[in-house]
């Protein structure tokens, strides 16, 4: 039996059929993806907070670690000190701001001419002294008319200042003294004007609270020591 004509053009011609019910069509799926979304997202306001929230809790932690370094490194390495009066005049003046290093006698002995920063207690009192290191231990000093000697030699003093230091304005002779272990001879550079080893001894090296090496303040006074 032969096909009827219009059966046949209506078979071939691709005429649309329902779609089957369990496939989603696009708009479905962007209708659903959306309200996934949307239900996932949090309040706008609370997501504000939340960043808020985070940015305190990080800067918290910033300034946290940068006071615990600073407090930390004002404890062990480094402190600063403002000189008063005029004993080490006049490589340092009064008002001079000096950074000191904490730890350079953690890992070595003192040297003769460092500038150092000692601690005294005396019955009730104590106080922060800034002094030269003149003689180290074994070592024997003297002084006579101002000049220093030690061991018996001359010992030369390019930071002292001969219009402050002259030949007999150190306030008498001193020695000769065995420099014991542990400890160490400082003088000011001001010698007529200075309370220092000649009067107090021998410092321990216990009390030495560590090394003074630059004038930092103020700036027309910036230099090393």
């Amino acid at each position: 039996m032969r096909v009827p004509e219009s059966d046949a053009d209506s078979d071939l011609s691709g005429t649309e059929h329902p779609a089957p019910t369990d496939i989603l069509v696009p708009d479905e799926a962007q209708r659903v993806s959306a309200e996934t979304t949307t239900d996932a997202e949090p309040p706008r306001g609370r997501a504000a907070l939340g960043r808020g929230a985070r940015a305190f809790f990080d800067w918290a932690i910033v300034v946290v670690v940068a006071l615990t370094v600073a407090l930390g490194v004002r404890t062990f390495v480094l402190a600063h000190f403002v000189v008063e009066g005029s004993s080490m005049a006049t490589t340092l003046t009064s008002g001079d701001r000096v950074f000191v290093n904490k730890l350079s006698y953690r890992f070595g002995d003192p040297g003769r001419g460092d500038v150092v920063v000692l601690h005294e207690i005396r019955g009730t009192n104590e106080r922060d002294l800034i002094k030269r290191v003149i003689a180290l231990p074994g070592e024997e000093i003297e002084i006579r008319s101002c000049e220093v000697r030690i061991d018996g030699r001359l010992l030369i003093e390019p930071y002292l200042d001969p219009t402050v230091v002259t030949p007999g304005n150190c306030g008498g002779d001193f020695g000769p003294l065995m420099i014991p272990e542990g400890s160490v001879f400082v003088m000011g550079d001001n010698r007529p004007g200075s309370q220092d080893s000649r009067a107090l001894g021998p410092i321990d090296d216990d009390d030495i609270v560590g090394r003074a090496f630059v004038v930092f303040w103020p700036r027309a006074d910036w230099r090393w020591l």
